[in-house]
């Protein structure tokens, strides 16, 4: 028995480690970045990330075959689901204003191991999605010069009949990533002026499209000879939903460039909630045009905003609308070369990736390294890789970010965040021991009876008599578990609610019974979560309606994910697989958390006083051994 003490020891410091957390007050610190970012630099970075290709071939591609003129109503429904995850990455930018976005979300409230696995899916995203967007960016430049451009490569090149390869190299989408990729590497300020200019472009072709396409509008296309309103009924609107979900999926370049923000605070959920506001109405506008300039079943999917002008007699309109697309995908390549590497240069910084990629070009202040690597690495994926069997892989990397900063936002809404000395509610005494996890965090609280603000993690005054049986010994179980089941239970509830009793293979009993015992433990997580105190903060922007807002963005999400297909499944776990090779060969080793822990360093303390500027406010309390700017830690004695 003795002899397996020190291996159940040596395990339980290993799960410590996969399960340690970010400390959330060195996410305030000064940055390495320039902060030059402002509310309007924000909005249009959002902004371009979401009203790309998805304007102009999305909303044909649904109006045809899912929801007829009923595209608006999936659309303004998808919006709103977005909302959600938007309100979550709205309250983490403001409230941690470092680059990260997700990762960074996830490390400080759920842990090491689930922050690299999310910052590694984040990777994927963005790279495929850069080389798609290329791809699709070069296609409808060649389509508009009669495809001289493909047949030129192929006649030169050949055609490749290679599996998962191109049928030909697109030297061209490879061209423009290396290009943009040099325009990104020279500072931020280079990036988003390119990105105004682009968005300026788009929104005029929009509000020009919008205009001249309201004119040449026929209400007899809506009509019930032409198939109605909604010709595929209700069934065909969650299904334009589902698809129309993915065309809102951008607005995180905000929460990632927060580090880079003037004023994160402010600057950081107005750029969201503008944004996605354009953004939503921009496609319920041009899906109403598109519908009633053309009858929805004539539609062409591929090139639908430029074919209904072209058909109407209006060619030149026609070439407008095209020249707005290539501004629009400009716009979503800028995003996404814009913020895969800041998202490589957290995780860099943390030691969970290689240290090369944390570095900072002096001059220009952006993580050159990582843009000029990655910003390769997407162009050689353009010029060589068959991308659309993986565009379906996008999703699912996206949904689980989301899922995870959802439930990353209920967690941090229950902890106690308060800095050592401030005169919050639950400031631990100079002699209590660091948090290592989620419950312990939320056992830091006062223990003196001191009135005034409420202590995250207890109970309610006035609950404390009926369910003082929740808190029991340590204060943060009830909350740990009530979160684990409710994430438990919103993934049998989507199985149950996707498959059905069908595709479940269950009695119709057994699947009404799975259905309501689902449903009985998500609303009892919920209830046991909102009988909890949560942290109450003015100083910046808080989600209202925690823990019910996120958890049905976590549900959605969740059901969303399960609607996907085997093999993007299977990709994933595969890549998943790739990922715990590189953690666990390197970042568990490099992280700074398992540097300080290791070596007994002393961790900086920022504490950020009241003000208008972040960069007036952020001071370091340094040890009294070390000098003013120093990172080295402090002398032995």
């Amino acid at each position: 028995m003795a002899r397996g003490l020190p291996s159940a020891a040596s395990l339980a410091r290993f799960c410590g480690k996969l399960t340690r957390r970010k400390p959330l007050e060195e996410s305030s610190m000064e940055t390495s970045l320039r902060r030059c970012l402002s509310t309007l630099d924000l909005t249009l970075l959002g902004l371009g990330g979401m009203v790309g290709s998805g304007l102009y071939v999305l909303t044909g591609a649904v109006a045809k075959e899912l929801a007829g003129p009923a595209v608006l109503v999936s659309f303004g429904v998808a919006a709103v689901a977005s909302l959600l995850a938007a309100l979550c990455y709205a309250e983490f930018g403001a409230r941690v204003p470092r680059t990260g976005s997700a990762y960074l979300f996830t490390y400080v409230s759920m842990g090491e191991l689930w922050a690299f696995l999310i910052g590694w899916n984040v990777l994927l995203e963005y790279l495929i999605g850069g080389a798609a967007v290329a791809r699709a960016w070069s296609g409808y430049l060649d389509a508009m010069f009669g495809h001289h451009i493909r047949n030129l490569t192929e006649s030169h090149v050949g055609v490749w009949q290679v599996p998962f390869l191109a049928r030909y190299p697109d030297f061209l989408a490879a061209g423009i990533l290396l290009l943009a990729s040099v325009f990104i590497s020279c500072g931020a300020r280079v990036s988003s002026w390119l990105n105004h200019t682009f968005s300026a472009i788009s929104l005029g072709v929009i509000v020009f499209t919008t205009v001249l396409g309201f004119t040449l509008a026929r209400p007899q296309n809506w009509s019930a000879q032409e198939g109605g309103f909604a010709p595929f009924g209700f069934s065909g609107i969650l299904a334009g939903t589902a698809t129309c979900f993915y065309a809102f999926v951008g607005f995180d370049v905000i929460a990632t460039s927060s580090e880079e923000a003037r004023d994160p605070r402010r600057a950081v959920p107005m750029a969201i909630a503008i944004s996605l506001g354009m953004a939503a109405t921009a496609y319920i506008l041009v899906s109403t045009v598109l519908t009633l300039m053309v009858p929805w079943h004539s539609l062409d999917p591929d090139s639908a905003l430029a074919d209904a002008f072209y058909r109407r007699g209006y060619s030149w309109a026609g070439f407008i609308v095209a020249a707005g697309s290539i501004c629009a995908m400009n716009t979503v390549l800028l995003s996404n070369l814009f913020s895969l590497p800041r998202i490589v240069y957290a995780m860099a910084v943390d030691g969970l990736f290689f240290q090369a990629f944390a570095h900072v070009h002096p001059r220009t202040q952006v993580p050159v390294v990582g843009i000029l690597v990655f910003g390769t690495l997407m162009a050689a994926l353009a010029l060589l890789l068959d991308l659309e069997a993986l565009v379906q892989f996008l999703s699912i990397g996206t949904l689980l970010a989301y899922t995870f900063v959802a439930a990353s936002v209920t967690a941090l809404r229950f902890q106690d965040t308060s800095p050592p000395g401030s005169p919050g509610p639950a400031s631990p005494s100079p002699g209590t021991k660091e948090p290592s996890s989620f419950s312990d965090h939320l056992q830091l609280v006062d223990e003196d009876g001191r009135a005034g603000a409420p202590q995250p993690g207890r109970l309610r005054p006035a609950l404390r008599p009926y369910l003082g049986f929740l808190e029991g010994r340590d204060h943060g179980t009830a909350v740990a578990w009530a979160l684990g089941l409710l994430l438990g239970s919103a993934v049998t509830l989507g199985c149950v609610l996707i498959f059905g009793d069908s595709g479940l293979h269950l009695p119709r009993w057994g699947y009404i019974l799975l259905l309501l015992s689902s449903g009985i433990v998500f609303l009892l997580s919920l209830a046991v979560l909102g009988a909890h105190q949560q942290q109450c903060r003015q100083d910046t922007f808080q989600m209202p309606l925690v823990p019910l807002l996120p958890a049905l963005s976590m549900l959605l999400n969740i059901c969303l994910m399960l609607k996907l297909s085997f093999l993007t499944w299977l990709r994933f776990f595969i890549w998943l697989l790739i990922g715990l090779a590189v953690y666990f060969g390197y970042g568990i080793w490099h992280s700074k958390q398992n540097l300080q822990g290791s070596s007994g360093l002393a961790t900086a303390r920022y504490v950020v006083f009241p003000s208008g500027s972040l960069m007036e406010t952020v001071q370091p309390v340094q040890p009294p051994s070390q000098e003013p700017g120093s990172t080295e830690p402090p002398a032995e004695s």
